[in-house]
Formats: structure tokens, C-alpha cells, sequence
């Protein structure tokens, strides 16, 4: 008597068909394409800009870092992403940049052509190619020798290890935020102080040369906060060797080299 069920037809001839794998690598590339052009699409619109987050993260920068990075973890929770699409912080500071700029450009170089070159220089190079610099080191030196290995042990805040993404946007935000202190330190206090530092004093290259300390100082601690809030980083208190540097080129410098009057020379001629 024949079987009431035929047995299932066979596969041969016919196409093998699998389901799409969605790996960590292609949710990335997702992620970046679908996330830049936002980030850059929402420049131009200013109303969705979050200008009073900007200024409030700008003063914790100077006062209470660690409070800008508590805000982007909580970001992370929210968003599941480490990097903001709101551009507010950038076009806050370029804006400041090009005042700045021309401040300077009409106390040491009244032309106009000056003046637009000081612009082009303070914010092109100055500020976004060495964010742009900075983050590409960071994103590719953390990346690579920084992460928690893929084996064994769980990373800080019980993130297994390996199990975090680096974004790039993100890294790009920590330059960003780290050239902050920067700008007040080296073009605005230092525009301000400029009479006095460009004298011959010791007391003058005390002040200028501690002011570019200060400010570089600030910069590496920054840049250590942003990268020390990733769980899945370890050992990243390597990045704040580059201020015990800082303390010896800043000491040697004080037996005779006024920085603030060499660097701000370089800056406008």
C-alpha cells in the first residue's frame, strides 16, 4: 500500500537560497552612509541645531570635561550610536574662528585680503584639518592597539571584549571638542595679551609660553576623556604622555624661546 505522504521532492536542480547575513561589518557601513549625510545635510538647517547644548558643553569643557562625555554616553543609551548628527558644536566654533580671525586680521594685518586669508588658515587648517588629523590617528592607533581583545575578558562597563564599534564621527567630535579650549586659550586670551607677550620680559614668555601649555594640556585630557568613555577601549591613558613632554619643552622653552611671539609671527606673515 502506498505511503499517504510523499516524501519531500528533492532539492537538486533547485537554487540555494540563504538569508542575507546582516554582520557587525555591514551595519557599520549602513550606519556611516546613513549617518554623514545627515550630519552634513543639517549645516544648513539651523533651526533643528541644538546651539544651547553647544554653548552648555562648551563651558563644561573649560570647567568640568568629564560632563560632556557623561552626556554622550547617556547619547549612546538613547541614540545606540557614540556620535551626534548635530553639527551645532562645529558651526558654533567656526563661527567664533572667523570673529577671531578677524579680530586679528584688523589688529595686525588691516587688509582685506589678509584678513580673508587669516580666515581661510584659522578655520581650514587651525581648527578642521587638525580635527580631521587627529581624529584619523585616533580612529585608526585606538582601533588598532587600544580595543579590548577579541579574546578573553570583558571590557569596562562589562562590554564583552571586542563587542564595540569605533566610529569615526565620533573620534572627528572628540578633535572637535578638544580644540575648544584651544581657541580660548590661544585666540582670545592670547589676542588680549599680546601687548605683554610680545615683549622681550621673562615675565613674557612665562605667561605665553604657560598659556601653550595650558591649552595643549587641555587638549590631550580632552582627548583622553572622549576616548577613555568607550568601554571597549583599555589602556587609554597612554594619550595623556604627550604632557609630560609638554612640561619639558615648556621648561627649556623658558630659559629664552618666546613662543606666543614666534608662533603668533607665523600665524599672520
Amino acid at each position: 500500500m502506498a505511503s499517504r505522504y510523499s516524501p519531500p521532492p528533492s532539492r537538486a536542480g533547485f537554487p540555494h537560497i540563504t538569508a542575507p547575513r546582516y554582520t557587525s561589518a555591514g551595519a557599520r557601513a549602513e550606519r556611516s552612509t546613513m549617518r554623514l549625510p545627515v550630519f552634513f545635510k543639517r549645516i544648513w538647517k539651523y533651526p533643528q541645531m541644538d546651539f544651547e547644548m553647544a554653548i552648555w558643553e562648551m563651558i563644561n569643557l573649560i570647567i568640568a570635561p568629564k560632563k560632556v562625555f557623561r552626556s554622550i554616553y547617556y547619547h549612546k543609551q538613547t541614540k545606540n550610536s557614540w556620535s551626534r548628527d548635530d553639527p551645532s558644536f562645529i558651526v558654533l566654533l567656526t563661527f567664533f574662528l572667523t570673529l577671531t580671525a578677524i579680530a586679528w586680521g584688523l589688529a595686525y594685518t588691516p587688509s582685506f585680503a589678509s584678513i580673508v586669508r587669516l580666515v581661510f588658515s584659522l578655520v581650514f587648517l587651525h581648527f578642521l584639518a587638525t580635527s580631521l588629523i587627529c581624529a584619523t590617528a585616533g580612529y585608526y592607533l585606538c582601533g588598532k592597539f587600544l580595543k579590548v581583545p577579541q579574546q578573553g575578558g570583558l571590557g569596562r562597563a562589562g562590554i564583552v571584549a571586542g563587542g564595540g564599534d569605533l566610529e569615526f564621527m565620533y573620534c572627528f567630535e572628540i578633535g572637535v571638542r578638544a580644540f575648544f579650549p584651544v581657541w580660548v586659550f590661544l585666540y582670545v586670551i592670547q589676542y588680549f595679551m599680546m601687548p605683554l607677550l610680545s615683549q622681550n620680559y621673562w615675565i613674557s614668555k612665562f605667561v605665553g609660553n604657560s598659556l601653550y601649555l595650558i591649552a595643549f594640556t587641555f587638549y590631550s585630557v580632552i582627548t583622553f576623556l572622549g576616548y577613555n568613555a568607550l568601554p571597549f577601549l583599555h589602556h587609554t591613558e597612554v594619550i595623556l604622555f604627550p604632557i609630560i613632554i609638554l612640561v619639558v619643552l615648556w621648561a627649556v622653552s623658558l630659559l629664552g624661546f618666546n613662543v606666543a611671539k614666534h608662533v603668533v609671527e607665523l600665524w599672520l606673515f
